[in-house]
């Protein structure tokens, strides 16, 4: 940046704590350098807990070299791009690493999406090989002749759980029925199947080449500041960093030094989103963490797993702690373990950190970032200098700048409102074949590249930042993106709707509410919420279906015609 930057001296450093670097060394190696080091170094630790299932690092690591054996024998190579659409399970954790260990580039899903939308990821990464949830294989399978697709594995979550939890499955016991039911579908015969390949392979020689820092590891899709999903291109180096830098945030590289038992992170968060995987894909095992998994955030689960493996660190969304520390009062259940949680995607209440607080007699952070920074970029101290409701403050290596909203070269001073600009070892390359969104995206400015955030925020004296408008008109609910667009681009083709403009209201734990305002074509007299949402659920993730409907005589517009969402959530808030 230029001399002339009132951030040039990065005046947070200030407040940083004191066994905090500002800056950190990045080692030149792929992300799975380090669980390889881990496997090494404590080969008996546990490295993965599903369900009461556990594995060790010397375990995990011979799994993820048969898997990468595997997905070789396949025909993958590296560059090829592997999509995975998977819960939060132990076969999602060595299908990650196991292509990463090819040279290959994981492309992440949700698992839940539809048809449509698995199909325009697919398409526009040109994946050609899909490792799918059984589910969400059935899908892929639907779609791969429009696609690069040639090869879809499917993955039988139930055989990642204990042996008597496998075996119980088949009692005809209510319970029983609902647990299959949810791990289990019918795919064709013929389907590949991801535990017989992994189980038949050998391992991966240890002198097949790994691929180096500067290469292409994940497509991300996100919709960026535009809200059209695109995949975000994070190299090794770019998640390497981002383990790095939080490893030093939290006083896990020092834990680690001085030979202390490892952190156990619980993996609420979907790894299919940028904030779960870095913090516990990638993160948790490059400090060599036990990484207990859950496929879905669900209380009683969480407080049964605290009872037979207690927790240390909890990556989360608001909503979940203010959920656990209430379901931990109800049943009694000890929190104490937890040192720490750290909170995303949504502003942290004063209220919801101080009941963590209390339940645990930890700390409750916020973090900030987004999908192009890989993604974790500010953060709140690990101290009593912390500050809920605050982004916190740059990541060690990281530099920002606030700047007029109409021209990102121009600074403006400390304490006045401005764009966020971001530059660090953790900033990503650009929009998966997206040169003109790439250029919109990043700024170049006296050698140093940085990402435009849309995000307006305050920077106050002693280095804090706080978010206080978006320039991107993104819903965030439940800790998952919306994009207003694409719920309207479906509402409009919908039977008796002649307009829609889509919000986000305040809507409790979820953060926000997706509220549909809907003008009605001349020959329709009424159109009810449920059938909005069942026309909607065909097309989009049930996260994103409308929780609210309004009928509005018209939409307010511009001059040049586009709908002025602001104004109708106005109008929305004010017809109560």
């Amino acid at each position: 940046m230029s001399v002339t930057s009132p951030y040039a001296q990065r005046p947070w450093l200030s407040s940083y704590a004191p066994e905090v670097s500002p800056d950190v060394v990045v080692p030149d190696e792929p992300l799975g350098a380090a669980l390889e080091r881990a496997g090494r170094a404590f080969p008996d630790r546990v490295a993965l807990d599903f369900m009461g299932r556990t594995t060790t690092y010397a375990q995990l690591v011979d799994e993820v070299d048969r898997a990468a054996s595997a997905l070789r024998n396949l025909g993958v190579k590296a560059g090829d791009r592997v999509a995975i659409a998977l819960p939060n399970c132990h076969a999602h954790v060595v299908a990650f690493y196991a292509v990463l260990r090819l040279g290959a580039v994981v492309v992440e899903h949700n698992p839940t999406y539809t048809e449509s939308e698995l199909e325009h990821q697919l398409a526009d990464s040109g994946a050609v090989v899909a490792i799918c949830w059984e589910n969400t294989a059935v899908k892929a399978l639907a779609v791969a002749s429009r696609t690069a697709l040639r090869t879809v594995i499917a993955v039988d979550m139930s055989r990642d759980l204990p042996a008597v939890k496998r075996l119980a499955l088949s009692l005809p016991i209510k319970k029983a029925r609902q647990l299959k039911s949810a791990m289990r579908a019918d795919v064709p015969a013929g389907t590949l199947m991801w535990h017989t390949l992994v189980r038949s392979a050998s391992p991966l020689a240890d002198s097949f080449p790994r691929p180096a820092g500067g290469d292409l590891a994940l497509l991300q899709y996100t919709g960026g500041t535009t809200g059209t999903p695109k995949g975000a291109m994070l190299t090794h180096r770019n998640l390497v960093a981002n383990a790095v830098q939080g490893a030093e945030w939290t006083g896990a590289r020092h834990k680690a030094d001085a030979g202390e038992p490892g952190e156990v992170v619980y993996g609420v968060l979907p790894f299919f989103h940028a904030f779960g995987l870095t913090l516990c894909l990638s993160y948790s095992l490059a400090i060599a963490a036990t990484l207990v998994l859950f496929p879905k955030f669900d209380v009683a689960s969480v407080l049964e797993a605290q009872r037979r493996r207690p927790g240390t660190f909890l990556p989360a969304v608001p909503p979940m702690l203010d959920r656990l520390a209430a379901g931990a009062t109800a049943k009694g259940a000890d929190l104490t373990s937890f040192r720490y949680a750290i909170c995303g995607a949504m502003p942290l209440p004063a209220a919801t950190a101080k009941a963590w607080e209390t339940a645990t007699g930890g700390l409750a952070i916020e973090g900030y970032g987004m999908t192009e920074t890989s993604p974790v970029a500010l953060g709140s101290p690990l101290s009593e200098a912390r500050r809920p409701g605050m982004l916190g403050l740059p990541f060690p290596s990281t530099d920002i700048r606030v700047v007029d909203q109409d021209d990102p070269t121009k600074d403006v001073a400390p304490g006045e409102r401005g764009e966020l600009l971001i530059a660090g070892p953790q900033v990503f390359e650009g929009y998966w074949q997206r040169p003109e969104e790439t250029a919109q995206a990043l700024v170049v400015a006296d050698g140093t590249t940085w990402v435009r955030t849309g995000d307006v925020v305050v920077m106050d004296a002693d280095g804090f930042v706080e978010v206080v408008d978006r320039i991107k008109e993104m819903i965030i609910t439940g800790g998952f993106k919306v994009f207003p667009s694409q719920v309207e681009e479906c509402l409009r083709r919908m039977p008796g709707v002649a307009d829609a403009a889509v919000v986000g209201l305040p809507g409790g734990d979820l953060g926000e509410k997706v509220v549909a305002a809907l003008v009605l074509a001349a020959d329709a007299t009424s159109i009810d919420l449920d059938a909005v949402r069942a026309w909607c659920e065909k097309n989009i993730a049930r996260y994103a279906l409308p929780k609210q409907l309004v009928i509005l005589p018209d939409l307010p517009r511009s001059q040049i015609g586009k709908v002025l969402r602001r104004v109708v959530r106005d109008q929305v808030m004010s017809a109560g």
